[in-house]
């Protein structure tokens, strides 16, 4: 995460510097991503010659990223289709998810998620941290196992990938 952070910081002041000392480009925002990103890319790939992990790991984090944003779109969704039609689909519930992750950031960064999807809402986490408590609004057929199995097959695998 560290070399991201330096990457991201030396490409922003990268792009700043093209286009302060270069008429080459017009200055606008598409430009200013096109020179940022060409500069991350070309960072991450000489990566390898001084640390292997990140490179394998970026494509991942790509990946949560991605995933984390479909996840936002589809409960939006979800809930727009909700409010907008007269029959109330809404079950919630509150569940228990047993957690495999055991870092406190990794558990932070799992609830974190979990709140910002639109629908679900971390409550707490058991001082054990073996459990993390979880309300929800749409719960299928009253499956809460199904919920749990989404939930850890899909942003805890995600954030265990990242960590481990």
């Amino acid at each position: 995460m560290k070399t991201f952070l330096i990457h991201s910081s030396i490409s922003f002041l990268g792009a700043y510097q093209f286009f302060k000392l270069s008429d080459l480009l017009p200055y606008n925002a598409t430009t200013a991503a096109g020179v940022f990103l060409v500069i991350l890319v070309v960072l991450w790939l000489t990566s390898p010659l001084y640390h292997r992990a990140y490179f394998r790991k970026l494509p991942k984090v790509l990946n949560f990223v991605l995933f984390f944003l479909k996840e936002v779109v589809v409960a939006n969704l979800k809930i727009a289709y909700d409010i907008i039609t007269p029959k109330y689909m809404m079950k919630p519930a509150v569940l228990a998810l047993p957690l495999d992750v055991k870092e406190d950031l990794d558990i932070t960064l799992l609830a974190c998620m979990i709140s910002l999807t639109p629908g679900s809402l971390t409550l707490d986490v058991r001082e054990d941290k073996k459990v993390l408590y979880v309300h929800t609004l749409y719960v299928e057929n009253d499956d809460l196992d199904k919920l749990k199995r989404l939930i850890k097959n899909g942003f805890e695998r995600r954030i265990l990938e990242l960590t481990t």
